[in-house]
């Protein structure tokens, strides 16, 4: 069907079709979707001429020999797993990218002087499990027990749920060691208004900002609506509304910090009761790890004082925190010298998004190709990549591998 990227473009559409939900795209951690997605992108890879396996926990792999078998891998990836009413590039555009660009080395008759492995993550936004990067911390081995043990709002923990709801049948591990790979790509979508701004399809990146995500519990004392009067009240949902406008206020009076309040539950949820508990989830993202740490205390020491103030008991959990990632020098320079034949343009971009690259950084160097989104839309239904602006970002992920040749 066609040449790679228009198969590629074919691809996107149909992996955005994949839902847990009727009216709009989510697929999380082994879900029925997120199972059926890794199988057809497993179809994807065997037919672009790869060895294609799979893990336990939907994370799926696809191998092209090179030249030197002792030659470690280089690898291309990104994640099949998507947030909630989400759009179809975020993710999946990495893997199905990557899957063209082998497909383009393979239909030219390249040989590449060591193997091309595409990894797709079973699980980076952390839906389900409130924990980030499920698929990428498997595959370095960074799963400890901790992670292994947190649970979604059934009680299910990570590890039960692969036990349980996880592939059987004909399941690889996929493990690497540091100094394990020659290095790691991943093509993504800007999210962001950047690249548009400047009319440019694509860039580099020089650096992954870095990020802090909590689960923050307030508790305080269910009592009758009409009958509490204002003073005596313990109210929880009130305590978390101080809290969040508190980190609004933090985050708009020191730029570049962000911080989101994504999710929050309160209990026992009825109109005519006081809240007794409001339990709310916290991201909080800066460039710079001093600054971040600096913003994180501040922030703490300001909920401590709400909570204490209000009569309401205090505890948060760090679920995920991540250091910024610089991108590899060598390989940055490398594609910018691509991005800078190809398009007589050559930019670099901070990522205020986490991307798998973070944890892959642990394993080795890391790039990163970002390209254009519509109005820098993502985490969105109406997120969009211009089928040209794909095309460049394929063209130049496969140049990028071509410039290995030797």
């Amino acid at each position: 069907m066609g040449n790679p990227i228009q198969r590629a473009l074919a691809r996107i559409e149909a992996l955005g079709r994949i839902s847990d939900h009727p009216e709009y795209l989510v697929r999380t951690f082994l879900s029925d979707a997120s199972k059926s997605a890794a199988r057809l992108i497993v179809e994807w890879m065997e037919e672009a001429g790869m060895e294609a396996q799979m893990a336990a926990d939907g994370t799926v792999r696809g191998i092209l020999p090179g030249g030197n078998p002792n030659a470690p891998p280089f690898v291309i990836g990104s994640h099949h797993d998507t947030v909630i009413d989400a759009g179809k590039y975020d993710g999946a555009l990495g893997i199905i990218s990557a899957i063209a660009a082998v497909e383009t080395l393979r239909e030219e008759g390249i040989r590449l002087p060591f193997s091309v492995h595409v990894l797709g993550f079973s699980d980076e936004e952390g839906i389900r499990l409130h924990s980030t990067y499920l698929g990428s911390r498997s595959v370095a081995g960074l799963l400890d027990a901790d992670a292994l043990a947190a649970a979604d709002s059934d009680g299910i923990t990570v590890s039960e749920a692969i036990k349980s709801e996880g592939f059987r049948d004909g399941v690889t591990p996929i493990l690497y060691q540091p100094g394990g790979m020659l290095g790691y790509i991943e093509l993504h979508i800007e999210q962001g208004r950047v690249l548009e701004s400047e009319n440019l399809a694509v860039c580099a990146v020089s650096a992954i900002s870095g990020q802090t995500r909590l689960v923050v519990n307030l508790t305080g004392r269910a009592d009758h609506a009409g009958t509490t009067p204002m003073p005596l009240r313990r109210d929880a949902l009130a305590g978390a509304a101080e809290c969040i406008l508190a980190a609004e206020r933090l985050a708009k009076e020191n730029p570049p910090l962000v911080i989101t309040v994504g999710r929050i539950e309160v209990h026992p949820g009825a109109s005519n009761s006081v809240p007794q508990s409001a339990r709310f989830t916290v991201d909080l993202r800066h460039p710079e790890d001093s600054s971040r740490k600096q913003f994180l205390e501040q922030l703490r020491v300001v909920y401590e004082t709400s909570a204490a103030a209000r009569g309401l008991d205090f505890k948060w959990v760090v679920a995920q925190d991540s250091d910024a990632v610089p991108c590899d020098a060598a390989l940055t320079n490398r594609l910018l010298d691509v991005l800078e034949e190809q398009t007589g343009t050559a930019i670099c971009l901070a990522s205020g998004a986490g991307h798998d690259a973070v944890v892959m950084s642990t394993l080795g160097p890391v790039a990163m190709i970002f390209v254009r989104c519509r109005d820098g839309l993502s985490h969105h239904p109406d997120e969009l990549a211009s089928p040209e602006d794909i095309a460049s970002g394929i063209k130049v992920l496969v140049g990028f591998l071509k410039s290995f040749q030797t």
